[in-house]
């Protein structure tokens, strides 16, 4: 048997707070989605003024992260460098913009964002990430 952490409901709030923080700061409006290690959805945040497709594929960003254990911009290479039979693979999302969240060493679930250009979706969940990490 293990002993493992798992991922609160105010951990989730303080992680889409600084990464909400990262959107809003650039002017963004993105969505926001936070996942447990399985990649069931724990809280989301849609910023006013973002696109209603975004709070679908940020929770695909997240879960992709959660399950595959690592970013979702590392999908994204694997695929551009031609193996694109990772497209097959269930609950692929091969788009920057999602990031596992790690805290002591393990990952404990994942953020997603959608709604800007990828590069910046990832900025935003990296700051949410970071949230976590500096605790």
């Amino acid at each position: 048997m293990r002993t493992k952490f798992e991922l609160s409901l105010d951990d989730a709030k303080r992680i889409a707070a600084a990464a909400a923080q990262e959107a809003r700061s650039n002017g963004w409006s993105v969505v926001i989605a936070i996942v447990d290690d399985g990649g069931t959805l724990v809280y989301l945040e849609r910023i006013d003024g973002t696109q209603p497709a975004s709070s679908d594929i940020a929770q695909h960003k997240a879960r992709a992260a959660a399950l595959f254990r690592r970013p979702t911009k590392t999908l994204e290479e694997i695929i551009a460098g031609g193996r694109v039979a990772m497209l097959s693979l269930p609950h692929i999302t091969p788009v920057e913009g999602g990031e596992p969240l790690v805290y002591r060493g393990e990952i404990v679930g994942a953020i997603g964002v959608s709604g800007v250009q990828s590069f910046q979706d990832g900025q935003v969940a990296r700051a949410g990430a970071q949230a976590l990490a500096d605790t």
